[in-house]
């Protein structure tokens, strides 16, 4: 079974996948990692999530493919919903979430990165969505986050293609933010967690929402939206406790509220 190894630095959550030798999913470990997010978008201390991979040589592979092989559709239907609810829980987490990439992301293993806000990948990593070689498709976002991130073009050279991409490539594409050395990936997440901290988390989380709305809203729906949840900060304790700091010339001290 999946297990996700949780520890916490400041502000930040980091979730360790955990199934050697690949880390592939489990649905116990994706109805897991579906509560673990909802636990921690409870916990008003926690402003932002780092997700890495266990070992040296896989982020995750995924889906363990045994799981398919009977061709039974109703195990294929539970595992689509129980793929499809963890990561769309993880993409609408209120804080910020980052993807330390330390190796082979395939499949799932892929997607879970791509419901992330932020991906840094390792030299020596490698990704693809490889499911239409075996019959597939990717079911827990590939198509649409893929394609949002990089465009038509590369979507399909990988999809449909089944193109396996280096973190060079990744990064020329804009599939990942960020390319470190071997073993450095979970310590430039964790950085970079860090300085949400600075950030009124009241303003990330609807800074987010705008964002993630121009995946579907059309920008003139969503520029009077942008107005309306700036008004909406003037009812929360961190708009005063921000401006009031500045003015003060001394750090703030976020509620989160």
């Amino acid at each position: 079974m999946t297990q996700l190894i949780e520890r916490i630095e400041g502000n930040t959550a980091i979730l360790t996948i955990s199934n050697p030798p690949a880390n592939t999913w489990t649905q116990e470990g994706l109805y897991n990692l579906r509560d673990k997010i909802l636990e921690l978008d409870a916990d008003p201390e926690i402003y932002a999530l780092v997700l890495t991979g266990e070992g040296e040589k896989f982020f995750s592979a995924g889906a363990d493919l045994k799981l398919f092989a009977d061709g039974d559709k109703g195990n294929a239907a539970t595992m689509a919903m129980a793929f499809g609810e963890a990561f769309e829980t993880l993409s609408a987490f209120r804080g910020v979430s980052i993807a330390a990439i330390n190796g082979y992301a395939m499949g799932g293993g892929l997607e879970v990165a791509l419901a992330c806000d932020i991906r840094i990948a390792e030299s020596q990593s490698q990704m693809a969505l490889p499911e239409a070689t075996v019959g597939l498709l990717p079911c827990a976002g590939g198509t649409q986050n893929l394609t949002a991130l990089v465009g038509e073009g590369w979507a399909k050279r990988m999809i449909l293609c089944g193109e396996r991409i280096k973190a060079d490539k990744a990064h020329s594409i804009g599939l990942v933010e960020e390319v470190v050395e071997t073993g450095k990936a979970l310590e430039t997440a964790i950085e970079l967690a860090a300085k949400v901290a600075n950030q009124s988390p009241s303003s990330v989380a609807v800074c987010k929402q705008l964002i993630q709305a121009g995946r579907a809203m059309p920008r003139t729906q969503a520029l009077p939206l942008e107005r309306e949840l700036f008004i909406g900060l003037f009812d929360t304790e961190d708009q005063a406790e921000g401006v009031n700091a500045f003015l003060e010339k001394r750090k703030p001290e976020w509620k989160n509220a």
